[in-house]
């Protein structure tokens, strides 16, 4: 019996390690945050990529409401550019989900909330962004 434990034991620990490893080798870095009360136009926090994998940069949002009725929101992924207008990456409908805005290269980015339906502010509880 006590050879069982140990082999479930090993059997579970090794499942855990390769659940953490394929983790960290799936993304550069991700950020869970949200949003409380945004109107049209409000700008995340910055975040780096050095685009040291292949992985592509997405937006998740989860719980959307707005001080109306919630259908989607606009949102796009921006390069910030120093001494120049930042670059747009993409700007993809967000119907509470997660978009895909492709691979990046090395640079800062952010997103922005330039529209979404429903009354004059956003609120997301749930913000999960991927690079």
């Amino acid at each position: 019996m006590n050879s069982m434990r140990k082999a479930t034991a090993v059997a579970v620990g090794g499942l855990t390690l390769l659940a953490l490893g394929v983790a960290d080798a799936a993304a550069e870095g991700s950020r869970t945050t949200y949003i409380a009360g945004w109107e049209r136009g409000h700008e995340s926090n910055r975040w780096y990529d050095n685009n040291s994998d292949s992985t592509t940069t997405t937006v998740g949002f989860g719980s959307c409401y707005t001080d109306s009725s919630f259908n989607s929101a606009t949102v796009a992924v921006y390069q910030d550019v120093s001494w120049s207008p930042d670059k747009n990456i993409a700007t993809r409908a967000n119907y509470c989900n997660t978009t895909y805005y492709g691979r990046v290269s090395a640079g800062s980015y952010y997103f922005k909330v330039s529209d979404f339906s429903g009354g004059s502010r956003l609120s997301v509880d749930d913000v999960n962004i991927g690079w």
